[in-house]
């Protein structure tokens, strides 16, 4: 691993986020996730409020369907590109949703919800138990008497977790909508044993032209399903479900989300 991939090895950078165009681009086959959360924001009847939106996948989805979002997030990138798509939807849905730049950690809005979400693993960029007790407070804080916190984490694989840490994992070439370029794309993992974070070095490599070779981070803490369940209930809500792959089934090894529906408990 050269120098350009070992800088921040251990940081829990998120420079995966900075570009909201290709995390559109790298996520746009991802969809049974989005029709989970749509379907649960109906049955809730609303308002929902969604703790990191990204670029609006889910947010405006639950808006055409007809329910009102509350949606945060801490990265302007994302935000922006969520709000660009408004241009393409009308009117009635654009005036559904509410983007709002801050971090789950410390938001606290004057209203209570039907159902607070956190899609797409967010709930892994929660690093320290602060973090964890703070993120699982904002829930609470903000939800109905009798409201649901419906959130997603990746399921920790101990195999990969222990992937050699100076290997570059080959994938194929990549375009990149930074100048529609194609890279050669592939992966380095770091996993801290201690603190349960990995942080994943996305390297693009330029075919020809290495001054335009560049990479990106994604860091997440990682939550194994029984320290999961443990976590729901210490911090005010009793586990409805808690299921892998948004389809309501048994976690195994080969599941590669797992799902909680909670309900938010009186303290």
């Amino acid at each position: 691993m050269d120098s350009r991939h070992r800088k921040g090895a251990k940081s829990r950078a998120n420079t995966h986020y900075s570009d909201g165009r290709y995390y559109d681009q790298t996520y746009r086959r991802r969809r049974d996730d989005v029709r989970f959360y749509v379907e649960r924001a109906l049955g809730s009847g609303g308002p929902v409020l969604e703790l990191g939106t990204g670029t609006g996948r889910v947010a405006w989805a639950i808006a055409r369907a007809g329910v009102e979002v509350v949606a945060l997030d801490d990265s302007e990138p994302m935000l922006a590109r969520a709000r660009d798509k408004a241009e393409r939807l009308p009117r009635s849905v654009q005036n559904r949703v509410e983007f709002r730049r801050g971090d789950l950690r410390t938001l606290r809005l004057k209203r209570r919800f039907a159902l607070v979400i956190a899609p797409f693993h967010v709930w892994n960029h929660l690093y320290t138990q602060d973090d964890v007790t703070r993120g699982f407070r904002t829930a609470h804080h903000h939800l109905r008497p009798r409201g649901k916190f419906v959130f997603d984490v990746l399921v920790p694989d101990p195999a990969t977790l222990a992937r050699d840490p100076t290997k570059r994992y080959r994938g194929g070439l990549v375009p990149h909508p930074r100048d529609g370029g194609k890279y050669r794309y592939g992966e380095f993992f770091h996993y801290d044993t201690a603190s349960q974070v990995e942080t994943v070095t996305m390297d693009f490599e330029h075919p020809s032209d290495p001054s335009l070779s560049f990479c990106t981070k994604l860091t997440q803490r990682h939550f194994f399903p029984a320290e999961l369940a443990a976590l729901v209930e210490h911090h005010g809500f009793t586990i409805d479900s808690h299921t892998g792959d948004f389809g309501d089934e048994r976690i195994t090894r080969a599941t590669e989300t797992q799902v909680v529906v909670a309900r938010r408990r009186s303290r």
